[in-house]
């Protein structure tokens, strides 16, 4: 269908957009800053510190939008049965948590991977308790 090709395409935009956030973090800023100030230099202008900021929040803006586009593409190529919404939760949380985490660590920002290591736990433990197992069914009987 058509629609679904829009909603593919308009998913796929959203991993690009926030892989564009976390892999170019120049651009980032300078498409921010023309945004929000109407020039692309103003966030470079900006302290060490405060531009360090804004490219952490980029970042990991970036990374949301790279799990929760990724989930939504996911979510409409087709039926969700509990295997699949699994691997839907699965992928989506490790789209995030994975570059958030690295462009946390490489901007320094401790305190932001312990905050989402703490968000990661209970996704974890959920997946852990839901993950697929084989059924009984295809286990070999014993004669």
């Amino acid at each position: 269908m058509a629609s679904d090709k829009v909603l593919q395409a308009a998913c796929a935009g959203t991993v690009v957009f926030g892989a564009v956030l976390m892999l170019a973090p120049g651009l980032a800023r300078a498409g921010f800053s023309l945004l929000m100030f109407g020039d692309a230099a103003v966030i470079d202008a900006w302290p060490a510190a405060a531009r360090s900021h804004a490219t952490l929040l980029h970042g990991v803006l970036g990374a949301v939008m790279v799990g929760w586009g990724l989930a939504l593409w996911l979510l409409i190529r087709g039926p969700v049965d509990a295997r699949r919404g699994w691997q839907i939760v699965a992928v989506s949380v490790l789209a995030w948590y994975v570059p958030d985490s690295v462009f946390s660590l490489a901007a320094v920002a401790l305190p932001n991977v312990a905050l989402k290591t703490a968000f990661l736990l209970p996704y974890a433990a959920g997946l852990w308790l839901a993950r697929p197992r084989p059924s009984p069914q295809a286990q070999p009987s014993e004669a």
